[in-house]
């Protein structure tokens, strides 16, 4: 007997990467079925069957729409044939192709895995395949039609499910298309970690808002996916520890496979796990997410921002300080942290050139605003800048000296205080007045530390902060005249006690100079204290030594009674806290600022509830649309869960579909039959 030609015959599936001619045309990389007879579970012949017996036109453009809603190869006009084989034989891969030709080729797919592999094991040898082109199928035609991208994305979570495990929250989340159901391999990890009282991994509760159907991102989520998956994990932690414990709630997951294809219609084709519990039925848990979800959008909400107008800025200086240093790329990380090594007591000074050029953002030109996004970025690395930018400080140059030092993230905000700043005021006028003689030596630096350690007023981190301005102020000293405009507003009382602890100062080293003398008599004058005091205040300072007169002192300096100075470090304090005093009055009387105007922002997706239903009645619809059928009890559950009256949330659900399609969406007392059909007009 001659071989029955290819299209006649029984039909039979045409394995991955076979070729097989059909009408003269030769169709490669197999996945089809072809013959003259297919019988589908529904009884009629399978749709998706290409058989030869069929005539072909010689013509045929799958680019036109032609196909009808349930696509089916023996119902389909000769040119209608012709444009599907030219479609497979090209390669399954124009992006223009009606989609009913895309569905057609899925039906057998779809036939492959839920209907061969329960009969035959070896069916199962092509799942890799199968998978394999699902997700080209999705990457081509999964963004221009929603139906698709449901059913594609269905079908593969049905694989994953197949010999799953107990744990499936301990493992890598396989890649799904977002569709208007959550994908129930997920529902299945997630009530796995329910049951067993897991904190939910950071890596699943990504994967559930990122799929949750109610939820909807930012578009900083959207534009900087990458950068927006590392930070959310972040700030999961951050917020929640070791993770999201899930509570075991009363609605059981149990999956009903809804085929596209209409020769599985009718097919009773369910998954059930026990008392694995669905904790999409809960609304609470989701929306912790979604605040950690909508805290790091708004964290990149600049860098998105930049992104968009200038994709190319990404990767450069501009859009590095945007992002917090959590998120610089690996090799930025490790020259930071090669950089903080450095810190010898937790601080380092170096040129801003340096550090810039470190950051491989040599070529940037500097200006003010980019020197607080690196102060603001080295802030969530836990690192410090001085000068301090971020309070007012006036921005460095390039070839101007910074300093960094360690600072803990609960640190930020330290340096903004009226008791700091007045305790910073004290140290640039020490920094100014022991530059007076062009030498800002180590005593004097050692008695600044020392007067630092005793202002007990201040917190640890206040001091840290200090000792890091100090680092900075003796490479960049200010000048007296710059700060005479802070010196104004204050009391004679206060000013009197500042000139006092400056003349204590000047004899930290053991020595006060000719040019320390003047720069004394500078300072008391720029205070409005009288000059001659400048003698006396340093005699008084030095009481116990011998006298000496003032002609002495003006050519060799005075000798300083070290034990003296011990007891005097005592009124640094007094002084601090009188500053303090003051600058918290003129910061209570002064006018507030107006305020600054809030950028515009950008558009974002907006969140729509199912046919504008509240959020729980919009829960309790989607869960009901993932069956045609469920028993009382189970609904019970599901409305429990969302602490709704079963009987009132089904006629409130009912009414607000029958309002928009004329028809309701379930019937029946015990079972209640869903009208599934409808999924798609919702979705849509």
């Amino acid at each position: 007997m001659p071989k029955v030609p290819s299209g006649f015959g029984d039909g039979r599936w045409v394995p991955p990467g076979e070729s097989i001619q059909v009408a003269g045309v030769t169709l490669p990389g197999g996945m089809i079925y072809v013959g003259g007879r297919l019988r589908a579970p529904s009884g009629i012949t399978d749709p998706c069957l290409i058989s030869g017996q069929l005539n072909v036109a010689s013509v045929g453009n799958y680019r036109s729409r032609q196909m009808g809603y349930w696509p089916n190869y023996a119902d389909a006009s000769t040119n209608e044939r012709r444009a599907y084989l030219n479609w497979l034989s090209e390669g399954r891969s124009h992006p223009d192709c009606d989609i009913g030709y895309v569905f057609l080729f899925f039906y057998g797919l779809e036939r492959r895995v839920i209907v061969d592999s329960r009969d035959d094991p070896a069916a199962k040898n092509d799942w890799p395949a199968i998978i394999a082109e699902l997700r080209r199928l999705l990457s081509i035609y999964g963004e221009k039609s929603g139906s698709f991208k449901r059913y594609a994305g269905e079908l593969l979570s049905w694989i994953e499910l197949d010999g799953a495990s107990s744990q499936l929250y301990k493992k890598p989340v396989p890649e799904f298309p977002k569709t208007y159901e959550l994908p129930p391999y997920l529902r299945l990890a997630l009530g796995q970690a329910a049951i067993d009282r897991a904190p939910l991994p950071a890596h699943l509760a990504f994967a559930w808002v990122r799929l949750n159907p109610e939820t909807y991102l930012r578009t900083a989520a959207t534009r900087c996916p990458d950068e927006f998956e590392r930070l959310f994990i972040l700030r999961y932690h951050e917020v929640l520890g070791p993770g999201l414990v899930l509570p075991k709630n009363r609605t059981k997951l149990k999956f009903v496979y809804q085929a596209a294809s209409a020769g599985l219609h009718g097919a009773n084709i369910t998954l059930a796990f026990g008392n694995v519990p669905d904790v999409t039925a809960l609304t609470a848990p989701i929306k912790k997410l979604v605040e950690v979800a909508n805290q790091c959008t708004d964290e990149l909400g600049s860098y998105s921002r930049l992104v968009g107008k200038d994709p190319s800025a990404a990767g450069g200086l501009e859009g590095l300080l945007l992002l917090p240093a959590t998120l610089w790329p690996p090799a930025t990380q490790t020259k930071l942290q090669t950089l903080t090594a450095r810190m010898r007591e937790g601080r380092l000074s170096l040129p801003l050139q340096e550090l810039l050029e470190t950051l491989g953002g040599a070529k940037q030109s500097v200006n003010r605003d980019r020197v607080r996004g690196l102060a603001r970025a080295l802030e969530g690395a836990e690192i410090g800048f001085e000068p301090h930018v971020l309070a007012g400080a006036r921005a460095p140059g390039e070839r101007d000296t910074v300093v960094l030092f360690a600072q803990p993230l609960m640190d930020a905000a330290v340096g903004s205080g009226a008791e700091y700043q007045t305790a910073a005021l004290t140290l640039q006028l020490a920094a100014a007045m022991a530059q007076a003689d062009d030498d800002f030596n180590e005593h004097e630096i050692v008695h600044l530390r020392a007067e630092i350690e005793g202002w007990a007023h201040l917190t640890p981190a206040e001091r840290r902060r200090l000792h890091a301005h100090l680092q900075w102020l003796t490479a960049s000293p200010p000048t007296l005249a710059g700060l005479k405009k802070k010196l104004e507003p204050l009391p004679i009382s206060a000013r009197e006690m500042l000139a006092a602890f400056m003349a204590t100062l000047a004899q930290s080293d053991g020595f006060v100079s000719p040019d320390e003398v003047k720069f004394l008599e500078k300072v008391y004058r720029a205070l409005g204290v009288e000059p001659k005091r400048v003698f006396s205040d340093i005699h008084a300072v030095g009481a116990g030594g011998a006298p000496v007169s003032t002609t002495h002192a003006e050519k060799q300096g005075f000798r300083l009674d070290a034990d003296r100075i011990a007891v005097l470090q005592e009124d640094t304090a007094r002084v601090s806290a009188l500053l303090s005093k003051i600058f918290a009055d003129e910061a209570a009387g002064a006018p507030a600022p107006p305020p600054a105007a809030a950028p515009e922002p950008e558009r974002e997706d907006e969140a729509s509830s199912p046919l504008g239903l509240d959020e729980v009645h919009s829960a309790l619809l989607r869960l009901m649309l993932s069956r045609p059928k469920w028993t009382r009890s189970e609904l019970e559950d599901a409305a429990a869960d969302l602490d709704l009256m079963l009987d009132g949330a089904l006629e409130q659900i009912n009414e607000a579909v029958f309002d928009v399609f004329d028809e309701p969406l379930c019937e029946g007392d015990d079972p209640v039959a869903v009208n599934i059909k409808l999924l798609e007009k919702i979705e849509t």
